[in-house]
């Protein structure tokens, strides 16, 4: 079988499964075919990011014969630095979270955001003392470093309850395993953690959970993960960008229709994570929703935040002119209509 006849096979298959759920399949064989036909994925191990294990299979549907994930250094690690990463062209397109999307924006890493993929993930967790984010105060919070995902979100949550993160919290930065671990002794007073590790804190009665951004105000109004891509990998491969982009959102509306398929996605990227614990976490998660709220509205929110907070000095106007391009979104909101 030659190889344009295998792609063929491999895009009719893609095509079967996304009619199903009423994708009109024909649009993908209609347009051109991407300009590269290898794409490098960031590889960061939480199940947010399931959308972006289950394209894979689609990703060979829309013409990529080499799909490479990559978790090596900062892309690993995901955050500021995983986006700092991207910029630098370690990967071409990856999810992640929208806080310190916005912050590396700020800083002037060349990427450009897509669009989002689906409000709320995380969880912040305290010990049986802490009632509210205002009893924070003076406390000590267990992060991964800083710049970390779970340290620029918790930054914008203290921020709207008044208070200083870089004053009135005590940041200790911790692997998440001893994060977990010292939240359960007792040695710290709360934890922002990411699925599976919050179902597994839920599990074992570890401390109580005092914000869920899936389904707390504001934040579930909001994207927690926003696609985005290499701008320099945007610009000179659009057809590619906006199939990856198919890709991706397709595979949303597969998690939320197929917590096994994400489930089993999730863990063949080798994270030691406990089967029934991504499971949980796949069906708690809104994923399919990507069109339910607004990218834009997002990026300002948290750039809103983390100006007050000091940590971003752009204004969301000029991030938003310069670090985004919603035109593949408008297309395929379009497109997928269901």
């Amino acid at each position: 079988m030659n190889n344009k006849r295998r792609a063929l096979v491999r895009a009719l298959g893609t095509a079967g499964a996304g009619s199903l759920l009423g994708w009109p399949w024909t649009s993908a064989l209609a347009e051109p075919p991407p300009e590269t036909t290898r794409i490098r994925i960031g590889k960061v191990p939480s199940v947010c990011l399931a959308p972006q294990y289950v394209a894979a299979e689609l990703l060979h549907g829309e013409g990529f014969v080499d799909v490479q994930y990559i978790g090596d250094g900062d892309l690993g690690s995901g955050g500021v630095p995983g986006a700092r990463a991207l910029g630098e062209g370690h990967a071409d397109v990856g999810v992640n979270f929208a806080a310190p999307l916005v912050v590396a924006l700020d800083s002037g890493s060349p990427i450009v955001l897509l669009g989002g993929v689906h409000v709320g993930c995380f969880e912040l967790i305290a010990s049986n003392s802490i009632r509210k984010i205002t009893d924070l105060k003076d406390k000590r919070v267990a992060v991964l470093a800083q710049g970390s995902a779970p340290h620029i979100f918790l930054a914008s949550i203290a921020t709207s309850v008044g208070l200083d993160p870089n004053r009135d919290i005590r940041w200790d930065n911790r692997p998440v395993a001893e994060a977990k671990q010292m939240l359960a002794e007792g040695r710290i007073d709360a934890f922002l953690g990411f699925p599976p590790d919050t179902q597994e804190m839920r599990a074992k009665g570890v401390g109580h959970v005092i914000l869920n951004s899936a389904i707390d105000r504001p934040w579930s109004q909001y994207f927690c993960c926003l696609v985005s891509a290499n701008r320099d990998f945007a610009q000179r491969h659009p057809i590619a960008t906006k199939r990856v982009m198919r890709a991706i959102l397709k595979a949303s509306e597969l998690c939320a229709s197929d917590a096994e398929r994400a489930t089993k996605a999730f863990l063949a990227q080798g994270f030691p994570s406990n089967p029934e614990y991504v499971r949980q976490a796949v069906r708690e998660l809104p994923f399919g929703k990507w069109r339910e709220y607004n990218a834009e509205e997002s990026v300002r929110f948290y750039a809103l935040r983390l100006r007050e907070a000091g940590m971003v000095k752009s204004s969301p106007q000029k991030l938003i002119a310069q670090g985004t391009d919603w035109r593949v979104l408008d297309e395929l909101r379009k497109e997928m209509k269901v």
